[in-house]
C-alpha cells in the first residue's frame, strides 16, 4: 500500500500504534507496563547522590532520579516529570522542568515566553501563529511553544489546543503542593502519542485486527531477529546487551573496493528506522565494514542526514581508536524484545 497509514490496535493485550509508510513499518509504539514518559509526580526528596550532583526521590511508582539536585534538601516536595524509561533495577529518570505537550502546542509553566517552531519559515504563517499565541495566552504567565504541526492547521483548532493545555497545566500546578508523593498526571499511551506526534496526513485504521490486515504483525516478527538484510549491500546484525547495543556490519559476497563504503551508507540510511522500531537506545556501537579513513566523512554525513527526521534525540559521539563509531541515543522506549516476550 502506497502512502502513510496509522494503525491503532493491541499486541498481546497491550495498546499499540504503528505507522506504515508505503507498506513498510516506519515507527511503532507499544504500552510498556512501566511509568510513561510525560507522567507528572509530586515527589519527595529522599537522599542526594554524592559525587553525581543528583537526588533520589520518592514517587508513587518507587524511586526516581533527578539529575540536578542542587539546593534540594531531603524531605522537600518537588513537581517532576518522567523523561524516559528506566532499566530494570534503576530509578525512573525525571526532570523538574515540566511541560504539557499536545498535537499543536507545548505549555511550559516554568519557562515563560512565546515561541514558534523554527521549521516554520513562512513569515506570513509565523505572523498568524504569533497572533494566535498572543490571544490564547493573554493574561497567562506560562510559556508556550507552537509546534511545526501548526503550519497546516486550522487557527481555531490551534487555539482550542492551547486553551486545553493551559487549563490542564493550571490544574496540575495547583495540585503540586503537598507533603506526600502523588501522581498528578499520567503520561499519554501509544494511541494518544500517535495522534500527537504523527501529524503528517495519513489514513487511520482503528478496527481490531488492523495490525494483521496491514502487515504489522509480519513486520514485528522481523524485528525480533538480529539480522537485517541490506539488499545487495550486505547485512547488519543488531544485538542488545545490558551495557550497549552492538551493530555488526557485513558486505556479504561483494569484495569490490567500494563494497565497504556502499554497505556503510546503506547502514546509515536504515539504522534509525531499525533502532526506532526496536525501541533501542543508550550507547550504540557500530562495527562498520572496512573503508578508507577519508570515506568516514561521507558515512557521518549520511547518518546525520538520516537522523534528522528521527524523533529520538541521538548524539553522534564519534570514532573509537579501534575504528568503531559510537552513538548515544535517549532511552525513550522500552526495547521491543522486553515488551513482547
Amino acid at each position: 500500500m502506497k502512502g502513510r497509514l496509522i494503525a491503532l490496535d493491541h499486541v498481546q493485550g497491550r495498546e499499540a500504534a504503528a505507522l506504515m509508510v508505503d507498506g513498510r513499518l516506519d515507527d511503532l509504539l507499544i504500552e510498556a507496563g512501566k511509568p510513561r514518559p510525560g507522567t507528572i509526580y509530586r515527589a519527595i526528596a529522599d537522599r542526594p547522590l554524592k559525587g553525581q550532583g543528583g537526588m533520589i526521590l520518592n514517587s508513587p511508582d518507587g524511586a526516581a532520579f533527578l539529575r540536578h539536585g542542587k539546593g534540594i534538601a531531603p524531605g522537600d516536595a518537588l513537581l517532576v516529570q518522567v523523561t524516559g524509561y528506566a532499566e530494570d533495577g534503576k530509578a525512573v529518570p525525571v526532570t523538574s522542568k515540566v511541560l504539557f505537550k499536545s498535537r499543536f502546542a507545548i505549555v511550559t509553566p516554568n519557562a515563560p515566553g512565546r515561541n514558534i517552531s523554527r521549521s516554520i519559515r513562512d513569515d506570513d504563517v509565523r505572523d498568524q501563529l504569533a497572533e494566535i499565541a498572543h490571544e490564547a495566552m493573554e493574561g497567562c504567565e506560562y510559556g508556550l511553544i507552537l509546534r511545526s504541526s501548526c503550519a497546516e492547521a486550522d487557527a481555531d483548532d490551534i487555539a482550542e489546543d492551547v486553551a486545553s493545555m493551559v487549563e490542564l497545566a493550571g490544574q496540575v500546578m495547583a495540585a503540586a503542593v503537598g507533603s506526600e508523593p502523588g501522581m498528578l498526571l499520567e503520561g499519554d499511551g501509544p494511541h494518544v502519542v500517535a495522534w500527537r506526534e504523527w501529524t503528517e496526513q495519513a489514513a487511520v485504521e482503528t478496527s481490531e485486527g488492523s495490525f494483521d490486515d496491514h502487515g504489522v504483525l509480519d513486520a514485528l516478527e522481523g524485528l525480533t531477529e538480529a539480522k537485517v538484510s541490506l539488499g545487495t549491500s550486505g547485512s547488519m546484525y543488531i544485538e542488545s546487551t545490558r551495557a550497549m547495543v552492538a551493530v555488526d556490519v557485513n558486505t556479504g559476497n561483494d569484495t569490490s573496493m567500494a563494497a565497504g563504503l556502499k554497505t556503510n551508507l546503506a547502514v546509515a540510511k536504515e539504522l534509525p528506522r531499525q533502532l526506532r522500531t526496536r525501541g533501542l537506545g543508550g550507547q550504540i556501537v557500530l562495527d562498520l565494514a572496512p573503508m578508507q579513513k577519508k570515506e568516514r566523512r561521507n558515512f557521518e554525513g549520511a547518518l546525520r542526514s538520516a537522523l534528522r527526521s528521527d524523533p529520538m534525540e541521538t548524539a553522534l559521539v564519534g570514532w573509537t581508536p579501534l575504528g568503531h563509531f559510537e552513538l548515544q541515543r535517549k532511552r525513550e522506549r522500552v526495547p521491543l524484545s522486553e515488551v513482547l516476550k
